[in-house]
């Protein structure tokens, strides 16, 4: 509401309007002055009423006129100020009307644009815990990835050192056949000295022949059972590596996922309030693969 039109202002345009032949109103003063809110201007119009009917009450614009048409003047004057001022009441009861609806719509607006708010900080907090959930299964994986890692490091290493004992058995194996072909040598430089001796160097031979085949099957079987744990240890060592693949190819599937997610969320333009907008999902955590020996 415009405030601090001076009251000479309208008592001017009011006269000025009156010296026209016309009825001073709320709109026509305004109008004259081309400013002034009809608030402001029916209030100081009410009170030039009253002053212009002081003044016909005085006589003071006609002078020359008997006193029973000054009084007659001053009544028409008055209730042309009742008629005035009853006007004015009804413009200044439209304006607060008016006031009161606008009043209205912007406490509706308002509580609009807060649920909008309330929606859109709703929506940044979902995004942000979505966010922070695959940025910890990121960390799981890279985790798992490492344990794999170090699981294949043990592996390697176990066996090597399982390759290093089987060389070892194959180098025992090996003194063990020169150690049999020496006792074979023995036994025919025995048979050499005599016939007396022939009887106890075969029962000596047969013995250790026996004993020999028992320790080759014996290693035979030791060597069979490191065969197959090199060839099982192989095995897991493949299956590691191919589970450490497939988990890095997870990870990188889902780094890709979670970039691609942050530069559509940089780039997306605003919303229009009201709207909701469509939030990148997660992909479900895969079950994890137990790798070992």
């Amino acid at each position: 509401m415009a405030i601090g039109v001076p009251e000479s202002e309208v008592f001017a345009a009011a006269d000025a309007v009156l010296a026209r032949g016309e009825r001073p109103t709320v709109e026509r003063v305004r109008l004259e002055m081309g400013r002034g809110s009809p608030a402001r201007v029916g209030q100081l119009l009410e009170l030039w009423w009253e002053r212009l009917a002081q003044r016909l009450k005085g006589q003071v614009l006609l002078p020359d006129l008997p006193g029973e048409t000054a009084q007659a003047f001053a009544e028409v004057w008055r209730l042309a100020v009742m008629q005035a001022d009853a006007t004015a009441r009804e413009a200044l009861t439209d304006e607060q009307n008016a006031l009161f609806a606008a009043q209205t719509s912007l406490t509706q607006e308002r509580k609009l644009w807060e649920l909008a708010l309330a929606e859109a900080q709703a929506q940044v907090a979902e995004s942000a815990t979505k966010l922070a959930q695959a940025e910890l299964q990121f960390n799981e994986r890279q985790t798992l990835i490492v344990q794999l890692t170090t699981q294949v490091a043990d592996l390697r290493q176990e066996s090597d050192r399982q390759q290093v004992q089987l060389e070892q058995q194959r180098a025992d194996m090996d003194a063990l056949k020169s150690e049999r072909e020496a006792a074979q040598a023995h036994i025919r430089a025995v048979e050499n000295r005599g016939h007396q001796q022939i009887d106890q160097a075969r029962q000596e031979n047969k013995v250790l022949q026996q004993r020999l085949e028992w320790e080759h099957r014996e290693y035979a079987k030791q060597i069979a059972e490191f065969t197959a744990q090199r060839d099982a240890l192989q095995a897991a060592v493949r299956t590691a590596e191919q589970a450490a693949a497939h988990r890095a190819g997870q990870v990188a599937a889902l780094e890709a996922t979670v970039n691609q997610w942050r530069s559509t969320h940089a780039t997306r333009p605003k919303r229009a309030p009201g709207k909701t907008s469509a939030v990148p999902t997660a992909k479900p955590r895969t079950q994890r693969k137990k790798v070992g020996p």
